[in-house]
């Protein structure tokens, strides 16, 4: 979850707002760069130290500044980035803000597992004792944070959708509707605005020819809105979402996350998510739509091979 220590609104309004990206190695420093050069930053990544005041000699930017700062950085030093943010908050001309991505040891041992890439650290000891020694490293820099996002359990659209909350460089210029499924099971999503549990309406999974199948199939779909229940309850959700998201755009939310949950994540709350997002994005929002347990196993080996969910699959690439 993001934390904020001091905003930065004393800063005058024709200050360059730049955004320093830093935090351990594997926690999402990246994917960051990514999202905030898709939200209209200039982002330039492991610029030396040395030469980011250089850098910033110029006349101020038409557009924000976001630099990816990590141990990779040539001359790089806990000490001199402290210096280097006290310089800057010193300066009127800026408005800095240091956003640190952090992650769980567990976590990003187990992500540099599974790329196989080589720690920055890593000499002669093991990646753990690499992640350790970054993370006492970095501690200094992570308590000088103006946002600490934790990357452990977010994946990159997550890390996204938190970071468009913070960064968005037009507040209120549009927002961004994100309809989600998930499972009751595997916890609740994190940054979720509204949810909605499904687990009242019938049960594809009792169905022997539907188990196999998922919300985003037809069969799948039509047996759960057969139930009596799901016209009205689908209606009230939808009327809901629509008189809420044009408050939310006046008060300036750049992202609104709905979530429908179900025993699985399988069947109900997909069908119930592809629906809203349906409704929505046909009534002029901007809707993107994920389904979290289905990606969790789609990213996993298949664990059986069905004739019916291949024909499903086919089927639902027809059209």
């Amino acid at each position: 979850m993001p934390e904020a220590n001091s905003p930065t609104e004393t800063h005058e309004e024709e200050a360059q707002r730049l955004v320093l990206i830093t935090g351990p190695s594997g926690a999402g420093r990246s994917t960051a760069i990514n999202v905030l050069e898709d939200l209209g930053y200039e982002a330039i990544d492991n610029l030396p130290l040395s030469l980011v005041p250089r850098l910033l000699d110029g006349p101020t930017r038409p557009v924000p500044l976001a630099l990816g700062l990590d141990v990779r950085n040539r001359d790089f030093s806990v000490s001199n980035l402290i210096e280097l943010i006290d310089r800057l908050t010193r300066l009127p001309e800026y408005a800095p803000e240091v956003l640190f991505l952090d992650c769980s040891t567990e976590q990003l041992l187990r992500r540099f597992n599974e790329t196989r890439r080589r720690h920055p650290l890593r000499l002669e000891g093991s990646p753990l004792e690499a992640i350790v020694a970054e993370r006492d490293m970095l501690a200094p820099i992570r308590a000088r944070a103006d946002v600490l996002v934790d990357t452990s359990e977010l994946s990159p659209h997550d890390l996204k959708a938190e970071l468009s909350r913070w960064f968005e460089t037009e507040p209120g210029r549009r927002l961004t509707v994100s309809v989600q499924s998930f499972s009751y099971k595997r916890g609740v999503p994190r940054g979720v605005d509204m949810m909605f549990d499904c687990r009242f309406l019938s049960n594809p999974h009792w169905k022997p020819e539907l188990r196999p199948l998922d919300g985003r199939d037809a069969p799948v779909q039509d047996y759960v809105m057969a139930d009596p229940r799901f016209d009205e309850f689908f209606r009230r959700v939808r009327d809901l979402a629509l008189f809420t998201l044009p408050a939310h755009l006046e008060e300036g939310k750049a992202h609104l996350a709905i979530g429908f949950g179900c025993t699985g994540g399988r069947h109900r709350s997909v069908t119930m998510a592809e629906k809203m997002a349906d409704a929505l994005a046909k009534a002029g929002w901007q809707v993107s739509i994920r389904h979290r347990e289905l990606e969790r196993r789609e990213k996993a080996p298949a664990p059986w091979d069905d004739g019916q969910v291949l024909a499903s699959r086919t089927a639902r690439a027809q059209g």
